[in-house]
C-alpha cells in the first residue's frame, strides 16, 4: 500500500518505480547492520524532502530539480544524443518530477560534466571512517589481574595484568559504513595498553598480558610489583585504570588513511604487607 502522503514516479523503461514520502514518517528501530541514511538532504519544488540519490532515477540535482542517471553502458558514438560531442562527456537519463518525457520534464541529455550533486554525499571518506569505528564499539580493556576483588596482594609479589582477548577488547575489528555512492572500510587493531597501578606509577605493555598460570610468579608478558601498601587509600585500595591504543586504517570513496583511538577501563586492588613474627 502507498502512503497516502506520497509521490509515485515509474520509469517506464526498466519497469521500475520510486515512492517518495513526504513527511517525517514513524522513526524505525536502530541497527548496528550498516549506516545506510543519506547525509544530503534534498528539497524538491514545493518543499517535500525527497532521496538525493535513486537506484532506478540516479542523483538529484539542486539546481533543476531533476534526477540524472548516467547511462551505461553510454549510447552508440553515432547516436544523436552525443550531439556531436563524442568521446567528451557523458549521456544521462533525466526525470523531473514524473515520468521521463521529452521537453523540460526530462529525457536524455549530453553533459560535459556531471550534474551538480551527482555522487555529492555530504561527508567525506574520513567521517564515514569516523562512523565505522563507532559501529566496531571498541572497548577498554577486560582487565584480569592475579587478585580478585575480595582478596588482598602482598607488596613485593608481581600482580599478572591482562585482558581478555575479545574483537572489542584487543582485536582485530573491522566495520563498513556507507551512504549512497560511499562506503568506507575500516580495521582496528590494539597496540599497547598503558596500565596506571594508582601509586604513581606506569607499566606500558604492548600485547595483551598473560592469562595466569596457576603456581606461576611471574608474567612472561606483563606484571606489576608494589612496592607499599594500599592502607590509607580511599577504600584501602588502589585505583587501577587500563588504557587501551588502537590503530585504525580505512580505505573508501578513493583514498585511505589511519587514525589512532584510545579506550580505558577502571578497577581496585587492594595490597597489603606481609608482617614476620619473630619468636624465642
Amino acid at each position: 500500500m502507498v502512503p497516502t502522503a506520497a509521490e509515485v514516479i515509474c520509469d517506464p523503461h526498466n519497469q521500475t518505480c520510486i515512492v517518495i514520502v513526504i513527511g517525517s514518517g514513524t522513526p524505525g528501530g536502530s541497527s548496528d547492520a550498516g549506516d545506510t541514511g543519506t547525509a544530503r538532504v534534498c528539497t524538491a519544488a514545493g518543499g517535500a524532502t525527497v532521496p538525493c540519490f535513486s537506484e532506478a532515477f540516479g542523483w538529484f540535482n539542486d539546481v533543476d530539480g531533476c534526477y540524472y542517471d548516467e547511462l551505461s553502458p553510454q549510447p552508440d558514438p553515432s547516436n544523436p544524443m552525443w550531439e556531436g560531442h563524442y568521446p567528451d562527456g557523458a549521456i544521462y537519463a533525466v526525470t523531473c518530477g514524473g515520468l521521463p518525457f521529452g521537453g523540460s520534464a526530462g529525457g536524455w541529455v549530453w553533459r560535459a560534466t556531471p550534474p551538480p550533486g551527482s555522487g555529492d554525499v555530504g561527508i567525506t571518506p574520513a567521517q564515514m571512517a569516523q562512523r565505522a569505528v563507532d559501529q566496531m564499539r571498541l572497548a577498554g580493556p577486560a582487565i584480569r589481574l592475579t587478585i580478585s576483588s575480595d582478596e588482598m596482594g602482598l607488596v613485593g609479589i608481581p600482580v599478572w595484568l591482562w585482558t581478555e582477548v575479545t574483537p572489542t577488547t584487543w582485536g582485530p575489528n573491522s566495520a563498513t559504513a556507507s551512504v549512497p555512492g560511499l562506503s568506507v572500510t575500516a580495521r582496528a587493531q590494539a597496540t599497547q595498553i598503558v596500565w596506571d597501578m594508582g601509586d604513581g606509577h606506569t607499566r606500558v605493555c604492548t600485547g595483551p598480558g598473560t592469562p595466569y598460570t596457576e603456581g606461576a610468579v611471574h608474567s612472561p608478558t606483563c606484571e606489576y610489583i608494589y612496592e607499599r601498601s594500599s592502607a590509607g587509600q580511599p577504600g584501602d585500595a588502589y585505583p587501577v585504570t587500563a588504557t587501551t591504543t588502537w590503530q585504525v586504517t580505512w580505505a573508501g570513496g578513493g583514498t585511505s588513511g589511519s587514525l589512532t583511538v584510545t579506550r580505558t577501563s577502571t578497577t581496585t586492588v587492594r595490597i597489603g604487607e606481609l608482617q614476620v613474627l619473630v619468636t624465642g
